[in-house]
């Protein structure tokens, strides 16, 4: 008998509620001026904006890449590179109160003692080249993860290859 009763107050409730609804409102009057020509112009929508200028997107943005890669057992500048540290030397001017932070990286093969010592030389290669073309070495510090932090998971010579480079970061 509960139940039934229970089943009755919410089939009831339930009609109720429904019966409730309200009637659509009436839209206000138009403004005295309308028809008669003038229009109302909305204010442009907001434009994507890019990076924030002097950002680490921005820094991607604008230079040519944030990595160089290297040959094995290697940790010397070629032209590619050159090209690229040059980009990031222009940004870093423009930037004159940016720092940045040099990683040196290795493939997986080698001792870790050995990888930690040959991701330093990478890092500091490319510090040399950046502090060559004028910019101030108190700007730039670097850091060696040797084979540590692989961005790429393999024992192939493709893996290897994107694993031995040096990546640029801008810091605070």
């Amino acid at each position: 008998m509960t139940r039934k009763i229970l089943t009755l107050l919410l089939l009831s409730s339930g009609l109720a509620l429904a019966g409730c609804a309200t009637a659509p409102k009436e839209l206000p009057p138009q403004p005295s001026g309308a028809g008669t020509g003038t229009t109302t112009t909305m204010p442009p929508a907001p434009q994507a904006m890019g990076p924030v200028p002097g950002s680490q997107a921005d820094f991607v943005a604008s230079v040519l890449g944030d990595t160089i890669l290297f040959d094995t057992d290697r940790y010397n500048i070629d032209t590619e590179d050159q090209g690229i540290l040059q980009s990031q030397a222009q940004w870093l001017a423009r930037y004159p109160a940016r720092r940045i932070t040099i990683e040196g990286h290795c493939d997986e093969r080698g001792t870790r003692d050995y990888n930690i010592a040959l991701g330093e030389r990478r890092a500091n290669a490319a510090k040399n080249y950046l502090v060559s073309v004028g910019i101030d070495a108190s700007r730039i510090t670097t850091v060696s993860y040797g084979k540590e932090r692989p961005i790429a998971l393999g024992s192939d010579e493709a893996s290897w290859a994107k694993n031995r480079r040096a990546v640029t970061i801008t810091v605070q």
